[in-house]
């Protein structure tokens, strides 16, 4: 008997399921835009069901729907019979989700949907299956090779519905115009609430913030960075517009220069990088460290140049971002 190797096995069931999403691409059809219409176009909630794996994969659906914009749950058949029905208003749609289309847990669900114009939304592999049948929006996946050859245990066929599911709940956050910052919304928490965060988010601001008059004396410049502890100070012409930028780098380099009776328009560096409070906090940091000249204080301005706060380094690194 040859030896077994489990990266071959690996390969053998990537390969069998990419086979199965090279199928489910060839057969999109106009049905997948006609599922799109309709749950755009919904008052309510997008009810997703299923049993056992399909039951997984419903409730996978219904979370990346929910995150991205499109209201939606997951409720168990069986529930549904018991109760939970009175959780599906006429103002909602059902997803239903079974490879064969025949499980019997969902005949109470597809009724309820027939009896009270709920729209429903098959998703299986027979068209002339229960499902099939019944669904006014009809999501047909490939009947395509299970990866687990020996059991056909649900393997091909749950990944094509999970892509399907993906593809539902992308195509609906585009039609949708779903931003990033909608994405935060519901994402507050973690890594990627951190990347999803803004400057003005994270940024110092009102008197925490550093700043100067341009014809102050390097005395009060001095007494302004030592008591705001960021290292520098923004520096700012009579209409308020951030003119400069005086780090503690700029003190080493007028060190010679009879330093303290010099005025601050005099020392600053001109033009420093800035940000605004709307950019991603990831931009900031890639500004920051972009190129050869990184730097630790970012201000963030607005339209006009005015300072609205400041940015350090370390902010960012305190809220999860690398």
């Amino acid at each position: 008997m040859s030896q077994f190797d489990p990266i071959e096995s690996a390969r053998r069931v990537i390969m069998v399921e990419r086979d199965g999403l090279d199928a489910l691409l060839n057969d999109l059809d106009a049905s997948f835009t006609e599922a799109v219409k309709c749950v755009s176009e919904l008052k309510g909630r997008l009810i997703c069901t299923g049993v056992g794996k399909s039951g997984h994969v419903a409730r996978k659906i219904a979370a990346t729907l929910a995150s991205t914009g499109t209201p939606a749950y997951y409720v168990h058949p069986t529930e549904a019979s018991h109760g939970d029905l009175g959780m599906v208003t006429t103002g909602d749609a059902v997803l239903a989700l079974s490879k064969s289309g025949e499980t019997k847990e969902l005949g109470d669900i597809i009724a309820y949907c027939r009896r009270f114009g709920v729209p429903l939304i098959g998703m299986c592999v027979n068209p002339e299956s229960a499902l099939g049948r019944a669904a006014d929006f009809k999501l047909f996946v490939p009947d395509a090779q299970e990866a687990c050859g020996e059991t056909s245990a649900p393997t091909t066929s749950t990944t094509l519905m999970m892509a399907m599911g993906d593809a539902l709940a992308v195509s609906l956050l585009e039609a949708k115009g779903f931003t990033a910052t909608d994405f935060k919304t519901f994402h507050p928490g973690g890594a990627l609430g951190a990347a999803l965060a803004t400057a003005g988010d994270v940024m110092h601001a009102g008197a925490a913030v550093p700043l100067i008059a341009e014809d102050a004396m390097m005395s009060g410049v001095l007494i302004e960075m030592t008591a705001k502890s960021f290292g520098c100070v923004g520096v700012i012409d009579k209409a308020g517009v951030l003119a400069g930028i005086i780090t503690d780098g700029d003190l080493r380099r007028h060190m010679d220069n009879d330093l303290i009776h010099q005025q601050a328009g005099k020392v600053m560096t001109a033009n420093p990088k800035v940000g605004h409070p709307d950019m991603l906090a990831a931009d900031a940091l890639r500004e920051m460290t972009a190129g050869s000249l990184k730097i630790m204080q970012l201000f963030i301005v607005d339209d006009e140049g005015r300072p609205q706060g400041i940015l350090h380094l370390h902010d960012l690194l305190r809220v999860g971002l690398k």
